[in-house]
């Protein structure tokens, strides 16, 4: 998702700002630099992590896992020159990770010498809505920074909620994401059953979509239209079953009942588990169930 998101950035800020990019995945940013016209554009390719802060005012960051961002920041402490502007280096995080994580660097951020300010913004949306622009920006924040962050998630999402303090943002993307891991197992399980019943997929799919059952995973990410490109691109079931992981994780901490939250990660852990279903969009159970009659 970085990388339209990246590029939503590029193309809406003004010409004469500077986006300076790294990514472990040198390939990535040669082709964003080839799409966005490199120096031409002002897009700098940084070398190491220690040379995006030292070159930029705002630092956005979206990772897999907790220990892909404590890395990260920990890099990034080790640089060493001031703000290269007026503002004070404000650090955005967008990754999807426990929020004792998040508040625990963003306490390391607040009282390095950097003296940063620290934000936790996850989004939702998926590729599309990040392609598009249009994803949700679930934001833990001081209100005074508001004023600074919303124009800038602005250019590359159409919601930005400011969901209270630090960690807060995390807590409703980790409440948002347990409820769509069960609502798609539940829509390959209910496409899966209508189809088997005789219905016409297409039919189906409409018929739920005006009906109660309609939902982001029937009517955004339908299976039965995923199926169609082999269920490749999207989010991937591992970061679905690091996400279910992680709200469990939280329920644990605060006492709150998940009813459906184990035989959700059973489910989850068994896909991944299938050769034909590792590495492709989550949507996948419905393969798994035997739902897209072996199409790749």
């Amino acid at each position: 998702m970085g990388y339209p998101m990246a590029r939503n950035l590029r193309v809406k800020v003004p010409a004469d700002d500077a986006l300076v990019i790294f990514d472990v995945n040198k390939d990535a940013t040669k082709r964003f630099v080839d799409e966005l016209g490199g120096t031409s554009k002002n897009v700098v390719v940084a070398s190491k992590l220690e040379e995006v802060v030292d070159r930029s005012d705002t630092i956005i960051t979206m990772l897999p896992e907790p220990q892909h961002v404590k890395s990260a920041f920990s890099s990034f402490l080790n640089a060493s020159s001031s703000p290269i502007g007026k503002e004070q280096k404000l650090f955005i995080d967008c990754s999807t990770i426990d929020i004792s994580t998040s508040l625990s660097v963003g306490k390391s951020v607040r009282e390095s010498s950097l003296n940063g300010q620290f934000v936790d913004a996850p989004v939702s949306g998926g590729t599309v809505g990040a392609a598009a622009g249009t994803l949700t920006f679930m934001v833990g924040s001081e209100s005074a920074l508001l004023s600074r962050i919303t124009p800038l998630l602005s250019l590359m999402g159409g919601r930005v909620i400011h969901c209270g303090p630090p960690g807060a943002g995390l807590a409703g993307k980790l409440s948002n994401n347990y409820l769509l891991s069960i609502s798609n197992i539940a829509t390959a399980e209910a496409m899966n059953l209508g189809i088997k019943l005789g219905l016409d997929r297409k039919v189906l799919k409409n018929l739920i979509n005006v009906s109660s059952g309609r939902c982001w995973s029937s009517e955004i990410n339908n299976p039965v239209d995923t199926a169609e490109r082999g269920f490749k691109g999207g989010f991937g079931i591992s970061l679905m079953k690091k996400d279910l992981k992680l709200a469990i994780q939280a329920a644990e901490e605060t006492g709150a009942k998940l009813a459906m939250a184990e035989k959700a990660r059973e489910v989850y852990e068994a896909v991944e588990g299938v050769d034909d279903c590792k590495g492709r969009d989550f949507s996948v159970v419905y393969r798994w169930l035997g739902g897209d009659e072996g199409k790749k």
